[in-house]
């Protein structure tokens, strides 16, 4: 097995070792003096449809949430970019996620781990919540009708939702009729106006983000 590598000190690209071979890694770190003591793990949309960690809205989000002070750290699922291994349908995804999630621990232990995805990614973070100490998940335009979300628990933690609301790829109304089904619902978001990839209106998620988990900040970092 590969050693992990050490948490970085400057923002930019990094491999770890995953279940499949290497996984690319973008690290988006906060202003020096901003520094939180967390890190945000952002999971990408569906890789046969084009999803990458260079998604519009995987990178606005990770800026927001380094202008929160917390780390970003964007992924490639296996298959993708300079991720090595193949599209294993959502299960080796999963898996993907952990491997990344056991670095950040590994090597931020101290931290608040924090998760965040968009469309499939929003999926596969509900998914690996459930083996994570996860203490804030951010899901945008969940995919619910395109995956099974039936046996999804609400994660146990704070939980922000955003919706476009004239998604044209997800039915909202069957997102909402999901959330209305849960035992723990979450802060739901509905974003009037805009497409699944928020289209013109990334300036609008990135502000809901840091609106939305801001109350739910970690400490400031020491040292």
């Amino acid at each position: 097995m590969d050693a992990l590598p050490d948490f970085p000190t400057e923002s930019g690209p990094l491999l770890v070792p995953g279940p499949a071979g290497q996984l690319e890694l973008m690290v988006d770190l906060p202003e020096e003096g901003q520094e939180r003591a967390g890190v945000a793990i952002i999971c990408h949309p569906n890789p046969p449809e084009g999803g990458t960690l260079h998604n519009k809205v995987v990178t606005m989000t990770a800026r927001a949430i380094s202008e929160l002070g917390l780390a970003a750290v964007r992924f490639n699922f296996r298959g993708v970019g300079k991720s090595e291994g193949e599209w294993d349908e959502g299960r080796g995804e999963i898996l993907d996620l952990l491997a990344v999630a056991d670095w950040v621990r590994k090597s931020r232990p101290d931290d608040a781990l924090w998760l965040a995805g968009f469309s499939f990614g929003s999926w596969v973070a509900l998914q690996g919540a459930r083996q994570l100490p996860v203490k804030q998940m951010i899901s945008l335009a969940p995919p619910v009708g395109f995956r099974d979300f039936s046996g999804v628990q609400p994660p146990a933690c704070p939980w922000l939702v955003i919706m476009p609301d004239a998604d044209e790829v997800v039915d909202p109304q069957k997102v909402y009729e999901w959330i209305d089904g849960l035992d723990e619902s979450p802060t739901l978001v509905k974003m009037p106006d805009t497409s699944h990839f928020f289209h013109r209106r990334l300036m609008d998620l990135r502000g809901a983000v840091k609106n939305g988990v801001r109350k739910n900040l970690p400490p400031p970092r020491h040292g």
